[in-house]
């Protein structure tokens, strides 16, 4: 008697996850949320505004019944533990947190006032790490859980007038790579993963962005789909790292 190669009786069905998404209103935060409820996974999505030109389910709450949005201001390091608790308490089933919230600014280092510095390293490292210290230690007592961070190729190598960006996604890099040393023994995985130019607001702000062509940059959804990759993989093993790149590594410059 011949099997199907495809089918796989005692292969069990993925788990449904309830997930908080940090910086879930647009780019590629909000392309997470889409995938993950697409995937059958309930969504905590969590911004600082979930108005204007949005594409993630919170524009409409009532669209999807698995999505519900949290209004959160990650910049607010002094209030922010004590919202992450709140936010905790209320969702307590909460097993997987995705890290995306961040900003870019470049420049030379003088070009930076000091408040400028704090401010990035505190929404891009700082936020994400206190809301891994919320979120961590009902993880463990559990057995099980998901750690994923959206870093940034910035943090694989320093580059010119990146380096406060750079410093940011580096030391986010480092702590999610001793948070996997830390976490294993406890059933607790945690991913990174490093995305290139991905064509989103991002670059709204700044004087370059990527090239116009499609193999220039990568959409939100690659992103996204590597996201789902590392929670859906068995729970014996994890996905540390995933670095994602577009084709092709086209830069240009805005006029002033």
């Amino acid at each position: 008697m011949s099997s199907d190669p495809r089918s796989t009786p005692n292969q069990a069905a993925p788990r449904r996850r309830a997930v908080l998404v940090l910086g879930a209103s647009r780019g590629i935060g909000a392309a997470i949320c889409r995938r993950l409820l697409a995937d059958g996974h309930r969504v905590v999505g969590a911004a600082r505004h979930f108005t204007g030109k949005s594409s993630t389910p919170s524009s409409d709450p009532d669209s999807n019944p698995n999505f519900s949005a949290v209004t959160l201001d990650l910049a607010d390091l002094d209030g922010l533990p004590a919202r992450l608790q709140e936010l905790q308490a209320a969702h307590p089933d909460i097993d997987t947190l995705v890290c995306c919230a961040g900003q870019g600014r470049f420049g030379g280092l003088e070009e930076f006032s000091f408040d400028q510095i704090r401010g990035l390293m505190d929404l891009n490292f700082l936020a994400h790490a206190f809301a891994a210290r919320v979120f961590l230690p009902a993880f463990k007592r559990r057995g099980a859980g998901q750690l994923v961070f959206i870093a940034s190729e910035a943090a694989l190598a320093g580059r010119q007038k990146g380096a406060v960006y750079c410093a940011s996604k580096f030391a986010l890099r480092g702590f999610a790579q001793a948070l996997r040393e830390e976490c294993a023994r406890s059933g607790v995985r945690v991913t990174v993963v490093h995305p290139g130019m991905v064509r989103t607001n991002f670059f709204d702000g700044l004087d370059f962005a990527p090239g116009e062509e499609e193999t220039h940059a990568l959409q939100p959804e690659d992103v996204a789909a590597a996201v789902a990759l590392a929670i859906a993989a068995p729970q014996r093993m994890v996905v540390d790292e995933i670095l994602l790149s577009p084709l092709k590594r086209v830069v240009q410059f805005k006029k002033p």
